[in-house]
């Protein structure tokens, strides 16, 4: 029996192959952009219900197919985008942060630059921080990083 044979005898199968294959190539290359993953888990639920007999032919099994990946898109799009948008937040494990630096550039609540390490890096002022800007030649300190912008807050 060959492998066209056996998945025309066993379509479930094929529909948890193809739910398997969407998963990991959502996961590895497409990084959790949606569409690949709703219909990795529409072919998923449709492998279920060919597995439990409550559907049945190609027709239908499509259908439910389709079915089930706009309802699982229209379900998780929003909580998927929340998630995606979320960002995390600073980073204060940073062997950076407590570092005092000198500022290359004006820096303002909106952006600036320091020099660390010899390389120039964008930063902004910590809101928390009490003053409206650090002027450029003054030192300040890192108090957090914020993906590749350097929170700073001037030296006390």
């Amino acid at each position: 029996m060959n492998m066209g044979q056996y998945f025309a005898q066993h379509h479930d199968h094929l529909f948890f192959l193809m739910a398997g294959i969407g998963f990991v190539v959502e996961l590895t290359v497409m990084g959790l952009s949606g569409p690949l993953l709703f219909f990795s888990i529409g072919s998923f639920l449709t492998a279920i219900f060919i597995s439990l007999g409550l559907i049945n032919g190609w027709e239908v099994e499509i259908f439910c197919l389709g079915v089930s990946t706009g309802l699982i898109a229209l379900l998780l799009w929003r909580p998927l985008k929340n998630f995606q948008n979320s960002g995390g937040g600073s980073d204060d494990s940073s062997d950076m942060i407590g570092r005092q630096v000198l500022v290359s550039g004006d820096i303002s609540l909106h952006g600036g630059t320091i020099r660390y390490s010899g390389i120039n890096w964008n930063s902004r002022l910590k809101e928390e921080s009490g003053v409206e800007a650090i002027a450029e030649g003054d030192q300040c300190v890192i108090a957090a990083v914020d993906g590749n912008v350097m929170v700073v807050e001037p030296l006390k």
